[in-house]
This record gives structure tokens, C-alpha cells and sequence, in this order.
């Protein structure tokens, strides 16, 4: 009788302190590492996504390391719900291992598989990887779901010890890996889509990137509750896109953070955290991915002008901080995280415009985009989600741009029509003297936008808009 497992790698990159991985290698003789670029997922992307290049080069990378342990990546394209059962028959396989994912989507389908896979007497197991705590570990005294991140904290720190952050050891196992033929690899152009400035980004992809990168910011962990809000200077961890796609280990990153200490570590432990309540929350509440968690916000009326959002998504609205963080993310995929909260604030409480229609644009623009992380964070600015705080926290665009980027130079790589003013102009160009714009060569409206709206009016529209509930 066959004793050979299927491993289907979805949004868990890499062959180390892998829970799917550990446990197929584990249990059977013969183990195929599969990975399927799903079409019911691809075909709804634009052609240029970054994100597909960066899943293509690090599947790539998987298939050249197991290729050099005896084995091979066996990779498809098309849809995972009929190609999962095929490869089950195809390999004469008595288990298929998947990690958990809580997007609405993917538990939808990962039902649909478990169904196709048991009518051939085929299970499907499922195993925690990609947090933490996920699901139902973290609960109240009550033994419902925390809906303010301040007491799930306490309650994550608290339940957090060494068992959690143990790593699984692949490694034991890898002889049970199944020795294959030599198997094909589409190119990214048969898969319809092409490259796009990824090289350019130095953005390191696949387990060896995720390696570079926290092997750097582990030498920068002891600054980072210092310098993480500051755009212009190197103080993210710059991790957000291998904890998307798996190329690094959650537990690892935090187990570092958890032995090393101090208000750095502390920090960054706090943000691996703030990660595990917005899964949480999308697991119990499925439905905040189209409605507002809290319901007495879910039909705001927004006035939701089209050419602001238009202006918005362009980085056109007068406001630098506003506008450098946009530009941002459309030529690089990435925004930090400090201007993720403004941007998103400034579209919901200065333009009036739907949280959702940002949220939408994010997950079309974001290389690290999480549909949990996302969704809360949007939510958490629009005041509409998981947040302790009420309605009236607006920012002001104009004061957090002179906070954390004092010296202007995020606002003059990203918006270099303002190199030539002084710093102290640049958080707000049409509070410059004409003889300082004249000096520095800049017409408004012409050379960069007058501001779209004023800040003061919109917080009080904002205000009634929100009170009307």
C-alpha cells in the first residue's frame, strides 16, 4: 500500500520550521512538495503584479533547493480546486498537508478540496503556521473573541512561552522526501504575467531574502521603538512581505524578539501581535472583509467624490506627506507603516471617502498585502473596527509630517518638485511666501497641487458625519 503525502505549499514559502512540512515528513515514507499557482486567485490580478513575480522567484528558489536534496518541486497552474484531487490520484497519495489560511476565500476552498480529496479517500490536514495564536487560542475569561488589542495582548503575552515559539525540525525528516523525475517550471510569462521593477527594489525574495533581511534587522531590533516611525531612516524590520508569503518563520522572528528584550524587542513583539488579533478577528467576523465591524458605522454616508480618491490614489493632493506616501506605493509596492495610518486617515476623514474603497486600492498596490492586516488597519483609521478609541481621532497631516519627517526627506524623494524648498516649507507649500516658492522654482498648481481641501473644515465635516449615527 502506498505511504506517500502530498504537502500543498499556499502562502508558506520556504522548507524550514514548516507545521504542514513537519508533520507529512514525519509521518510517511514518501513526501511531494506541491505548489499550484491557482488561477481562481491569478486571473482576477493585473498582468504587472509584483506580487506574482516575487511567489514565482521564490517558488524558484524552493524548487532549486529541494532539486538539491533529491527531490523536486512539483508546481502546476490552474485551479487549485480541481488540481489538488488530480495531483492526489496522480501520486497515489493516502494524505494531502496544508497550513491553515482564515481568508474568507481560501477556507471556502480549502473546503472544497477537503471534500473532493475524502470522495477519493484522500484527507486533508490542516495544521496553525503562519501566527502565533490563531483562532480560538486567545479568548476572553468569557470565551469570546477580543475585540480591543490592549487586553488581547495582555492575554497573548501571558499565554506566550517557549512551546509556542519552538521550531519544528524539517530537517530530521528530509529523507522522506519523495525522489521525483526532473519536473517543469512555468515561466512567468506563461503564466501571463511579466515583470515588473521587483530587481530594481532590492527587495530580496524567497527563504534566502527572508534570511538577509532579518539576519540585518536583528542588528537594528534594540532601535527599533525609536526609529520605526520615521520614513526616512532605515527602522522598519522590512519583513512584512516574507511573513505574507512565508518565507520566514513567525515563530522564529518572534522567539528572537521574545529572548532578546528590551523596549525594541518589546516593540516588535507587540507588532507580531497586533498580526495575530487581525487574524483573529477575521476568523470570528468573516464578514468586516465587506462590512463595518462595528455595525452602527457600516453605512456611513460618505460623499465618496471620485476625483479626490482619483487625486488620492495619484498622490495629487497638495498635502506632501500625503502625496510622498502615495507615490510610494505605487512605484514600489510598499508603504510604511507610519504613513499607511495617515494616508489612510487623510481618505476617510479629510475626502469623506469609504474606507473601502482604500482598503481595495492597498490590496491592488501592496506587495505584502494581508487581507486580515489590511482590513483592520483600515478599519482601525476609519474608526469603524477593532480600536478603543473613538471617532474624533483624526490626524493632521500637516503636524505628522513635521513630526516624522522634520527634515523633509521623505516628502523630496518621493515628491521632488520640492527639493528646492526649505524643510521647514515643505510639510505645507501653500503656507510659503510667493518670494520662497519663487526662489525655489515652484508654481502651485502648476509645479505641484494646491491643497485639495482644508484639513480644519474636513475634520468638522468628518465630525458630523460621523455623529449622525
Amino acid at each position: 500500500m502506498s505511504d506517500t503525502a502530498l504537502v500543498w505549499l499556499r502562502r508558506d514559502l520556504r522548507l524550514f520550521d514548516h507545521a504542514a512540512l513537519y508533520h507529512a515528513l514525519r509521518r510517511h515514507e514518501r513526501v511531494v512538495p506541491v505548489f499550484v499557482f491557482d488561477t481562481d486567485i491569478l486571473d482576477a490580478l493585473p498582468r504587472s503584479d509584483r506580487r506574482v513575480e516575487f511567489i514565482w522567484e521564490s517558488v524558484t528558489e524552493l524548487k532549486r533547493t529541494l532539486q538539491q536534496r533529491g527531490s523536486d518541486l512539483v508546481v502546476r497552474n490552474g485551479s487549485a480546486r480541481m488540481l489538488l484531487p488530480q495531483l492526489s490520484a496522480e501520486f497515489d497519495v493516502v494524505a494531502v498537508y496544508a497550513n491553515h489560511d482564515d481568508d474568507p476565500f481560501a477556507r471556502e476552498r480549502d473546503d472544497a478540496v477537503a471534500g473532493s480529496l475524502a470522495a477519493q479517500g484522500v484527507t486533508l490536514h490542516t495544521f496553525k503556521d503562519q501566527v502565533i495564536f490563531e483562532r480560538d487560542e486567545v479568548l476572553t475569561q468569557a470565551g469570546s473573541m477580543y475585540s480591543v488589542f490592549t487586553p488581547y495582548k495582555r492575554a497573548w503575552l501571558a499565554k506566550l512561552d517557549a512551546f509556542y515559539l519552538k521550531s519544528y525540525p524539517v530537517a530530521r525528516y528530509e529523507a522522506h522526501y519523495a525522489q521525483l523525475p526532473a519536473q517543469t517550471m512555468p515561466t512567468l510569462e506563461t503564466l501571463g504575467f511579466t515583470r515588473n521593477n521587483l530587481a530594481t527594489l532590492k527587495l530580496p525574495t524567497g527563504m534566502a531574502g527572508g534570511e538577509t533581511l532579518f539576519a540585518d534587522f536583528q542588528q537594528r531590533m534594540d532601535r527599533y521603538h525609536e526609529a520605526r516611525d520615521y520614513p526616512a531612516v532605515k527602522g522598519p524590520s522590512y519583513l512584512s512581505t516574507h511573513l505574507r508569503f512565508g518565507t520566514v518563520s513567525i515563530r522564529e522572528l518572534a522567539r528572537f524578539a521574545w529572548q532578546q528584550g528590551g523596549a525594541g524587542a518589546e516593540t516588535w513583539l507587540s507588532e507580531l501581535c497586533w498580526r495575530d488579533f487581525y487574524h483573529q478577528i477575521l476568523h470570528h467576523r468573516p464578514d468586516v472583509v465587506a462590512h463595518a465591524f462595528k455595525p452602527e458605522y457600516d453605512t456611513l454616508p460618505f460623499p465618496n467624490r471620485k476625483d479626490w480618491f482619483t487625486a488620492w490614489c495619484e498622490g495629487r493632493t497638495g498635502y506632501p506627506i500625503i502625496d510622498a506616501a502615495m507615490r510610494q506605493l505605487n512605484q514600489t509596492g510598499y508603504m510604511h507603516n507610519r504613513l499607511r495610518m495617515i494616508a489612510a486617515s487623510f481618505l476617510v476623514k479629510d475626502l469623506l471617502i469609504d474606507w473601502r474603497w482604500g482598503e481595495r486600492y492597498f490590496a491592488t498596490q501592496l506587495l505584502d498585502f494581508d487581507l486580515a492586516a489590511n482590513n483592520g488597519g483600515w478599519q482601525w483609521a476609519a474608526s469603524t473596527g477593532c480600536d478603543a478609541q473613538p471617532y474624533f481621532r483624526i490626524f493632521n497631516p500637516v503636524t505628522q509630517s513635521e513630526r516624522f519627517d522634520t527634515e523633509a526627506r521623505f516628502i523630496k524623494r518621493y515628491c521632488p518638485e520640492l527639493a528646492a524648498l526649505p524643510a521647514k516649507l515643505a510639510h505645507a507649500p501653500w503656507r510659503a511666501k510667493p518670494i520662497d516658492l519663487a526662489a525655489a522654482g515652484i508654481v502651485l498648481g502648476r509645479d505641484y497641487p494646491e491643497p485639495i481641501v482644508d484639513h480644519a473644515v474636513q475634520r468638522q465635516l468628518a465630525l458630523a458625519l460621523f455623529q449622525r449615527t
